[in-house]
């Protein structure tokens, strides 16, 4: 590769003048420039607009005085602008003007010289805007500053191919990797169990615009071995350019706080509320049932809301065996009474009902893929078990067994005690027979 050849700098000619004149009228800022005398010799559009006097009114003036400063401010200003002649580099100052209409604003400036190309000083520069506005820019640019450095919310700009652009620290730290690694990466390498829903959000923001209120997104990350799940509450704001005719998406800003504990602890708390309720409901259905097996069967069907698929009640039988009682039918559906004859149900040893009734206590379990369920004899689909036994008055009368599905997880220690809960009132039924 051959080395780049630098080009000298062309100044401006007279030629130029057209585009000169187009370069100052669209500027955002507003700029006038004086020569070494003090002569204003530019005024542009934005100038026009903040203060009120035309170009016609100020190109050709010597100085501001008068007119855009009040008299007694004149000299004071008109050096700190000329000033930056004999000084090196930019100078900023705040000072106020006259309007056309004779108000006053204060205005921050920034002044450089303008020089010939001998190097010699010929003039001044000055951009200037209310101070308000000025603010309020360094404002948000503050504010971009401190969501990417200090903010407790994780932010995370995506852009309109919905890849993290800017990562700030807690997002980092919520999505487990550095924040220069996740930039450009596709978010499904990024998030597993959730990254459908975050994608949809993030195509509605771009299309329609932000939803009217945050939204809690569940999510597991990529790699994570245990598989943890998340929840992040999160908001989103579309990004356009202002400098585009029609508003055009730049992406979207997502910002999120990680409230797993709080949404845990909410769902804990629902499904407690639900139990107890059912369980209230059955006590109350129980005491209307004519007799023991009823009234178990009252407590199993209220207690399979929501909580399994299948229940199957197992008693001791006179050879101290397990006798199938009562159970669902091999669908969905409400816990039926069995006539087995006494008959042994005939688990083999080692079946999880069998450990409960060994161990007194309840046992939970999942059926690895290579197990087969007839041995277990438990319907076809079951993947996880919580077998609990049934004790009244010091005696074990049997083992309940409450079974799930692939659709439903696997049963944890709170269903472990909501088991228990219903074995002892069953058995406490049945003890009364």
């Amino acid at each position: 590769m051959q080395p780049y050849d630098a080009q000298p700098t062309r100044i401006l000619s007279a030629g130029d003048e057209p585009l000169l004149a187009a370069l100052l009228e669209t500027m955002d800022a507003a700029l006038c420039a004086f020569d070494a005398d003090g002569v204003v010799t530019h005024w542009n559009a934005e100038a026009v607009r903040v203060l009120g006097w035309t170009a016609r009114d100020a190109v050709g003036r010597r100085g501001l005085a008068g007119w855009a400063v009040r008299s007694a401010d004149a000299d004071e200003i008109m050096g700190r602008l000329l000033g930056v002649m004999g000084g090196g580099g930019r100078q900023v100052h705040e000072f106020a003007l006259v309007t056309r209409d004779g108000g006053r604003i204060l205005v921050r400036a920034q002044t450089a010289a303008v020089h010939a190309p001998d190097g010699a000083a010929i003039g001044v520069y000055c951009a200037f805007s209310e101070v308000h506005a000025q603010i309020g820019l360094e404002r948000s640019i503050a504010l971009s500053d401190a969501l990417f450095q200090d903010a407790t919310w994780g932010v995370v700009l995506i852009d309109a191919d919905l890849r993290p652009a800017v990562v700030n620290g807690c997002a980092a730290r919520a999505l487990a990797s550095g924040r220069d690694s996740l930039l450009g990466r596709p978010l499904g390498e990024l998030l597993d169990h959730g990254v459908a829903e975050l994608e949809a959000a993030l195509h509605h923001v771009l299309s329609e615009g932000a939803p009217t209120a945050p939204l809690d997104l569940w999510f597991t990350l990529r790699g994570d071995p245990e598989a943890v799940r998340h929840c992040w509450h999160s908001g989103f704001v579309r990004l356009g350019t202002p400098l585009g005719e029609e508003p055009v998406p730049l992406g979207v800003g997502w910002l999120f706080s990680d409230v797993t504990g709080a949404r845990l602890a909410d769902q804990e708390a629902s499904r407690l509320r639900f139990r107890t309720n059912q369980l209230r409901r059955a006590a109350n259905v129980a005491a209307d049932c004519g007799g023991p097996m009823d009234a178990a069967t009252a407590y199993v069907d209220y207690a399979l809301a929501g909580f399994a698929d299948h229940a199957l009640l197992d008693l001791v039988g006179p050879a101290g065996k397990l006798v199938r009682a009562a159970g669902t039918p091999g669908g969905p559906g409400p816990c039926l009474p069995v006539s087995s004859a006494g008959i042994p149900v005939g688990y083999a040893e080692g079946h999880p009902a069998l450990q409960a009734l060994d161990r007194t206590g309840s046992v939970r379990t999942s059926c690895l893929p290579s197990h087969r369920t007839a041995p277990l004899r438990w319907p076809d689909g079951t993947v996880s078990a919580l077998c609990s036994v049934l004790r009244s008055r010091a005696r074990t009368l049997g083992v309940i067994t409450f079974l799930r599905g692939s659709d439903r997880p696997s049963f944890d220690r709170a269903d472990a005690a909501y088991c228990e809960d219903v074995a002892a009132r069953v058995g406490a039924v049945l003890d009364t027979g």
